[in-house]
């Protein structure tokens, strides 16, 4: 027994040593922006020969008998090198370490008969139709997606006290102090979480004939709540597939470093050579060869069998042409789910947008969306499609956004972080605070010109105070009901006043919706005020407060009064058809600088320039996304043409209306991406009235008496100047991006050339009726009217400048210009 315990006692002791000496330190390395992990990092102690990679998850370890240096230096292809200092006095250490980017060397050019890198780029291009999940004929998966927006470079401290927030220091000061609560005392910029979403749903794609639907389970909001968020975040718009040939970016298409023609964009080299499961990846990275063009850099890692993608890391450049766009990140993730087939299994996107300029507030957003239960050429992929009603369909379940905390937990593909978790239970206390809504309803007041007062809403504010030659100084009041008075009903009236006519002008309508999706509505509408002149979204008409200083000299200014009494039906269907029915009775009372209405005397006992029609109006948008409020959406295009028809019927007699005509007009539009040559925008269009009509009902072609350019008007032309019952026309721009200027990445300009041509011509009977003494307007008897334009877009980020030539018809009277210079705000990517 002595020996036996003496034995163990002596074990003990040779033990202890040992123990006290161990040196434990393991840690994950994640990229600074993404916050993906980086595999096979260069993880090794300073000045010595012990190290190794992490591992496939960004993961080390070392466990030593002690500690080899003070410093731990971790390095990797692209990123800063980062050295990690060791506190000696601790026996374990388990660290989070961040990489920051750095631009990817060039590769050094050497003869070399084989370019390993250029090889593996082509194997991976000759196989890119196999590893492409586009071929097979069908597949399905569980989507799950998650959004995450924060405000960045936020210091409470700071904003209460600039002078541009300081009357909302009272209404900051309890946000910030919960946000204050929350943010990590360590996070090197600290943000303010604003909107947190998930969304479950399960998604099904068929090649032949193309069919695809998407049922969305579930969906989890932290902030504003809307549907039509939710359904852009759904598999229908998960377009990145690193083996197109482009990539989408906002809206730019940037050449895929894997295109087929990537070897005239890219440098390429082979990095390294690992093995995982037994499987061999070569690590390969690319780099733009020529700076300015909508390119990447980056590196992705590629089996050696298949020449699969198994990880694809893409960033933008320095000196890529994308507005406001501090960072970027774009992964993507495929596992193999057979013997030789890679399927998707994770995206993530992550958008650093600094609106204001670097180190100013700004916004980043984090969207990871992940791939499950992945089925191929499956019959139950066909079966569900045919539940399709059309060949692509996006549905919300009834009770989505319904589901419990307990429900969520089971079904989420990855569990929230704890700073996730934070986010939420910071959102939820944030929205309660009363200080909160009257922050955002500032906020709303100065973005959008309304102001949310109970059940009511006031504004536009840029409507309350301007100045015209009729009216001279005009006040306007406008009242509306907002979702909070019903979310059926909307009920608008604005009344302005004219300081020198002494008028009273006004508006009156009420809007109900029947149904949401698809969307069904009726508009009753009474209005009696001048006539601005066509306001299309993104322009500025004649009675906003801006337009004053920005008049052409020289041009007469055209008044005419319209009252109208107007009911507005429309209904559209889930394929994206939608028809209109207007009832409409309209009276013109001419003002200033146009003929009168005792120039067009009528005999049938109604009243002149008075009318009442009936119109049907088409459209046709196929797949055709919005962004929705409860009563109003913005649309943000189609993939395909958008086409429209009109027809309407004018009848004499029905209210004392004096006319009989009946009017056609069609047009074709469309928005296509021809990358790497920007983008065009077209519109073809043409129309004819049949009946002998005063000029306010016939077509006026629509000028522009603003030196702001206008997307939608002839800027050469004034209004009123040509009138036509026969006409058709041809508006097309070319956006190249950054064309010419390429060679001077740094002022980021983009070139753009566009036309506008217009056939036109008035009948004899109309000629006869309309060209009476004091007229100001013409016909083109058949010619064409033409401008050209070309310009520089994006100065400054958001102005864009226009050089437009007027250059047909050529025998021009002498107090029209042929050459003018237009300016603009766009607010793009």
């Amino acid at each position: 027994m002595c020996k036996q315990i003496t034995f163990l006692l002596f074990f003990f002791i040779l033990q202890l040593p040992s123990v006290a000496q161990n040196k434990i330190i393991s840690g994950v390395i994640k990229d600074s922006h993404s916050d993906e992990v980086i595999p096979f990092a260069s993880v090794y102690f300073k000045n010595t020969t012990i190290g190794k990679l992490s591992d496939i998850d960004g993961q080390f370890s070392f466990n030593l008998n002690n500690w080899p240096s003070d410093t731990l230096e971790i390095t990797n292809v692209g990123y800063q090198p980062f050295q990690f200092i060791i506190d000696k006095t601790k026996n374990e250490l388990v660290v989070n370490i961040t990489l920051e980017r750095a631009t990817y060397l060039e590769p050094v050019k050497v003869r070399v008969k084989v370019n390993k890198g250029l090889l593996i780029w082509r194997k991976i291009v000759n196989n890119k139709e196999f590893n492409n999940r586009y071929r097979f004929d069908n597949f399905s998966y569980e989507l799950y997606n998650k959004l995450e927006i924060d405000i960045t470079n936020f210091n409470p401290d700071k904003v209460s006290n600039s002078k541009f927030l300081r009357p909302l220091r009272n209404q900051l000061k309890p946000v910030t102090d919960i946000m204050v609560d929350h943010i990590d005392s360590t996070e090197i910029l600290p943000f303010l979480p604003v909107y947190l979403t998930e969304v479950l749903s399960d998604y099904y794609y068929q090649k032949k004939p193309l069919k695809r639907r998407e049922v969305i389970k579930a969906g989890n909001t932290n902030g504003v709540r809307n549907e039509s968020v939710l359904k852009l975040l759904g598999g229908m718009d998960q377009v990145v597939n690193v083996y197109n040939n482009f990539i989408p970016v906002f809206d730019k298409q940037f050449i895929s470093p894997i295109s087929d023609h990537g070897d005239n964009y890219y440098h390429y080299r082979v990095t390294d050579t690992q093995y995982v499961n037994l499987q061999r990846f070569y690590h390969l990275v690319f780099t733009p060869k020529r700076r300015g063009e909508n390119t990447f850099e980056g590196d992705c890692w590629v089996h050696d069998t298949t020449f699969a993608i198994q990880k694809m890391n893409l960033r933008l450049g320095k000196e890529a042409n994308v507005n406001f766009l501090e960072n970027l990140s774009l992964i993507q993730e495929y596992k193999m789910i057979n013997d030789n087939v890679w399927f998707l299994s994770k995206d993530k996107f992550v958008a650093d947008v600094s609106i204001l300029g670097k180190d100013k507030p700004g916004f980043i957003g984090r969207k990871t969306t992940t791939y499950k239960n992945v089925k191929v050429n499956d019959e139950t992929v066909i079966q569900e499609l045919e539940k399709n009603k059309m060949l692509e369909e996006t549905l919300t379940l009834a009770d989505a956004m319904d589901q419990d905390k307990s429900f969520w937990q089971k079904s989420r593909h990855e569990e929230l972080t704890h700073t996730e978790k934070s986010i939420i239970q910071m959102i939820d206390t944030i929205m309660k605070l009363p200080s909160y809504n009257k922050l955002s309803s500032t906020i709303y007041l100065i973005s959008t010109g309304y102001f949310n007062k109970g059940n009511l809403e006031l504004g536009p504010w840029y409507y309350w105070f301007t100045y015209n030659g009729w009216e001279g100084y005009r006040a306007r009041f406008d009242l509306g009901t907002n979702t909070k008075f019903s979310k059926k009903l909307w009920l608008h009236a604005y009344a302005a006043y004219g300081f020198t006519d002494k008028k009273m002008k006004g508006k009156a309508e009420a809007y109900y919706l029947f149904n949401k999706h698809p969307r069904t509505s009726l508009r009753l509408s009474y209005v009696n005020d001048l006539d601005f002149g066509q306001n299309y979204y993104g322009e500025v008409s004649a009675d906003n407060v801006f337009a004053l200083a920005i008049r052409k000299a020289n041009v007469p200014i055209k008044f005419i009064n319209v009252s109208e009494k107007r009911l507005d039906f429309y209904h559209e269907t889930n394929s994206g058809f939608g028809s209109r029915f207007i009832v409409s009775h309209k009276e013109f009372t001419p003002l200033k600088n146009l003929p009168l209405k005792t120039s067009f005397p009528v005999t049938n006992g109604g009243i002149p320039l008075s009318s009442f029609d009936v119109t049907l109006q088409l459209r046709y948008a196929f797949l055709e996304k919005f962004l929705e409020s409860n009563f109003n959406r913005i649309s943000i295009g189609s993939p395909y043409p958008i086409v429209d028809l009109n027809i309407s019927k004018g009848m004499a007699g029905v209210f004392k209306s004096s006319y009989n005509y009946t009017k056609l007009f069609g047009s074709i539009s469309d928005y296509k991406n021809i990358p790497p040559y920007g983008h065009i925008d077209y519109s073809i269009y043409g129309g004819k009235t049949f009946g002998s009509l005063p000029y306010v009902l016939l077509d006026i072609h629509p000028g522009n008496e603003l030196y702001y350019y206008n997307k939608f008007a002839f800027n050469m032309m004034n209004r009123y100047e040509f009138v036509s019952d026969e006409y058709a026309g041809v508006n097309f721009e070319h956006n190249i991006g950054n064309g010419i200027f390429r060679f001077i990445p740094k002022l980021r300009f983009r070139q753009f050339w566009n036309a506008k041509v217009l056939w036109g011509s008035l009948s004899q009977p109309n000629l006869d009726l309309n060209f009476v003494p004091g007229h100001l307007f013409q016909t083109l008897n058949g010619r064409s009217y033409i401008e050209l334009g070309t310009g520089i877009d994006n100065i400054l980020k958001v102005l864009r400048l226009d050089l437009v030539w007027r250059v047909a018809p050529s025998d021009l009277s002498t107090s029209t210009k042929r050459f003018g210079v237009f300016g603009s705000f766009r607010l793009s990517f």
